[in-house]
């Protein structure tokens, strides 16, 4: 039991946390931009706790999908399914309790965003396929990434409907254009860390015939990525001005600023340590945004 145990801790990524940061951080932004500061406990557990279940869930998903590429790839040849250490059956079945306990926290908030939960669902089951047909498949993560912040919204926004409220007019009432646009600028951070994560193993998705954005891009990769960046800090910066949020929201985007710098410096020469480090040090990006933007509702 112990051996199995350690193997689903390894296929879930638990010695791994930046994968579940980098989902936490704008869905905790989203629920205090849409609660107008803090939004109560019960809704960070539920939120916390939905995260680090449903990107658990989402790595047994994608070792699944992925297992007969992963094997030709430095990085991953050693992940359980893909050495077989952990069959498919095995793989998926941990995944769906995991989905199923995260489903779970789900059914503690409102109807609307029960219904909105199964369009994350199905976003997170499409992406590992995106990577066979898509050019740039870091964009359809990104929508599974940014997910949050719509989902946020809707669980502070509907808290009082009930089932027999619920029609298709009120499930689109329920995300502002506020809440798409955060989830759209959110979404340029991701092209920017997952792309940088691809330039890791670019030489071997070549090899394979993988795509991803850091072949799509070739050799405007870099530029790309700190556009990205640059995208997603002014674009947040833009859509939350009219919140007041004070010097604190304004010295956060520009210390985020300064780390996408930093990433410059480490991806410039494409080094596979390099482009890695980078993407590792993002949720410190993202948690800086998040920092910053809920002191500034706390001292407005």
């Amino acid at each position: 039991m112990r051996e199995r145990l350690a193997l689903y801790l390894d296929l879930i990524r638990w010695n791994r946390p930046a994968g579940w940061l980098l989902l936490l951080w704008p869905s905790l932004a989203a629920l205090w931009v849409a609660a107008d500061g803090w939004p109560g406990w019960h809704l960070l557990v539920v939120f916390v706790l939905g995260t680090v279940l449903m990107r658990s869930a989402g790595c047994c998903i994608n070792d699944v999908a992925d297992r007969d590429f992963d094997r030709h790839v430095k990085r991953t040849a050693e992940r359980p399914v893909t050495r077989g250490a952990v069959s498919v059956r095995e793989a998926l079945l941990v995944g769906a309790v995991l989905a199923l306990a995260a489903f779970g926290l789900v059914l503690t908030t409102n109807p609307a965003t029960i219904v909105w939960s199964f369009a994350g669902l199905l976003v997170t089951l499409i992406y590992p396929y995106a990577k066979r047909h898509v050019s740039m498949p870091q964009a359809v993560l990104g929508v599974a990434f940014s997910f949050g912040i719509p989902l946020a919204f809707v669980a502070v926004g509907s808290a009082n409907l009930a089932w027999q409220d619920i029609h298709l007019q009120v499930l689109s009432d329920a995300v502002p254009v506020q809440a798409w646009g955060l989830m759209l600028f959110n979404l340029f951070w991701v092209l920017a860390y997952d792309t940088e994560y691809a330039m890791v193993d670019r030489d071997d998705d070549l090899r394979i015939g993988m795509k991803t954005s850091a072949i799509t891009l070739g050799r405007y990769d870099v530029t790309a990525i700190m556009a990205f960046y640059a995208v997603y800090l002014c674009g947040w910066y833009g859509l939350l001005a009219q919140k007041k949020l004070g010097g604190a929201w304004t010295f956060a985007l520009c210390l985020a600023g300064l780390q996408a710098v930093w990433h410059f410096l480490l991806i410039m020469d494409r080094s596979r340590e390099g482009c890695f480090q980078a993407f590792r040090l993002n949720h410190w990006l993202g948690a800086t945004v998040f920092v910053g933007l809920a002191v500034g509702y706390a001292l407005r």
